[in-house]
């Protein structure tokens, strides 16, 4: 056991808090491997992974703001409704008024910032719990999408599909693949390989005991192999698609966010109010701001989510939205964010969706039907964060203890003008 502990920390010393996360990838691993036996090949086929990012990328957007309303100790059930009445307030603007496309994508952006404007002071500043607050706006926004729509759907131009139902295009010379997609999974595997050089670089720079060799290019190998398989599966794919639009702005978010949160003193104050509001606020830390902004940074993201939904469905409708906060919220659970706030990270969110995407995806795969399928998610969430949960008393391996380890609150606490100044404040080793 301490070898393989020893080897652990080898692997993942100096990384970032991506890495850490290897527990929970191991799982979506297992699960994908398990689903392409018994599915036939289907699940990694070329198609069902193209359509797979398309079907489930407004839920992952989703779930980059609910990480940051549940790290700051809140929750919002009103993302499905804030999706779907932008979606049809976008789609009846381009239909009524002749809006530009383009146009309409900032309004629907603009209406989201006002209804998360809306719900956030409500939080911030007159105190209404934030369950509340949205479950008033789960309520007030799906009816102004019926009210709006007549209960009806309403179709979008072509130029507006693009965000949603849209592709990297075909350019340069005939290679059997599409080019530019080649080229992104190019431009992440230098992505991985520089990360790691840096990584290794700021260890020497800190005095910080450096892995060997062999072990970063384990680190830089493994994901390399799985980028440049997945290139292939969505580059190869039928002529006239590749990867997914939606996906290109999926991984600009995560990107955006990921830094926000982990190396921003922003990012630093949200984690230090759901780890402990009260102690935050005394730092220094302007509270109600903090609350206001995770809010509307929510309605935002998810007014964004219901127009890719509705630019892939080429139309906006009244069912639109549905049962969308659920999923989102069990992403970011699943992905290792406590229920009390202040653990959590956007990569694991992302991971726990994918999770939940793969298992959803290839039970269809297999024929289950929509009720069992239902039944089935519900199980593995109760039960893969149960034996989380049991491992992690135990003092065995955890996969939530491995997500949220670099977040997770340290003792003996940091003097209040670390938190304040937002500078990183030291970690000490935590087990599990």
């Amino acid at each position: 056991m301490s070898k393989i502990k020893d080897l652990q920390k080898s692997l993942f010393a100096g990384t970032t808090s991506n890495a850490r996360q290897f527990g929970m990838i191991f799982t979506l691993v297992a699960i994908v491997l398990l689903f392409q036996i018994l599915t036939n090949g289907l699940t990694l086929n070329s198609s069902n992974l193209i359509s797979l990012v398309s079907q489930y990328s407004y839920i992952l957007i989703l779930a980059i703001g609910m990480l940051m309303v549940i790290v700051a100790g809140h929750i919002d059930l009103s993302v499905g409704s804030i999706a779907a009445f932008v979606g049809i307030v976008v789609a009846r603007v381009m239909q009524d008024w002749n809006v530009p496309w383009f146009v309409a994508i900032l309004i629907g952006l603009g209406v989201g910032a006002l209804i998360g404007a809306w719900q956030g002071f409500w939080v911030a500043y007159v105190g209404v719990p934030a369950f509340i607050v949205t479950l008033a706006g789960m309520m007030l926004f799906r009816g102004g999408n019926q009210y709006i729509g007549s209960a009806d759907t309403i179709p979008v131009p072509d130029g507006f599909k693009v965000i949603g139902a849209g592709f990297l295009p075909e350019v340069g010379p005939d290679t059997g693949y599409n080019n530019l997609t080649l080229l992104l999974g190019l431009l992440v595997c230098v992505a991985v390989v520089v990360r790691e050089w840096k990584a290794r670089k700021t260890r020497r720079e800190m005095d910080a005991e450096v892995a060997p060799m062999w072990i970063s290019l384990i680190r830089v190998a493994v994901p390399i192999a799985v980028v440049l398989y997945a290139t292939l599966r969505f580059a190869g794919g039928r002529v006239g698609t590749s990867f997914p639009i939606s996906g290109i702005i999926l991984g600009v978010l995560v990107v955006i966010y990921a830094f926000v949160t982990r190396n921003t003193a922003g990012g630093r104050h949200i984690y230090a109010v759901g780890g402990n509001a009260r102690a935050a606020e005394l730092s220094g830390v302007k509270l109600k701001r903090v609350n206001f902004l995770v809010i509307m940074n929510m309605s935002v993201l998810a007014a964004l989510a219901g127009m890719i939904f509705v630019a892939r469905s080429a139309a906006s409708g009244p069912q639109d939205g549905l049962g969308w906060e659920l999923d989102a919220i069990a992403a970011v659970f699943i992905g290792g964010a406590a229920v009390s706030g202040g653990l959590g990270t956007v990569s694991g969110s992302i991971v726990g969706g994918l999770v939940m995407a793969v298992l959803n995806n290839g039970l269809q795969l297999m024929g289950v039907g929509s009720d069992r399928v239902q039944i089935i998610k519900g199980l593995v969430l109760l039960l893969a964060v149960a034996f989380d949960v049991y491992n992690k008393n135990r003092g065995r391996f955890s996969i939530i203890g491995s997500v949220s380890r670099p977040f997770r609150r340290e003792a003996p606490a940091e003097p209040a003008s670390t938190v304040a100044s937002g500078q990183e404040p030291a970690k000490t080793p935590v087990a599990g």
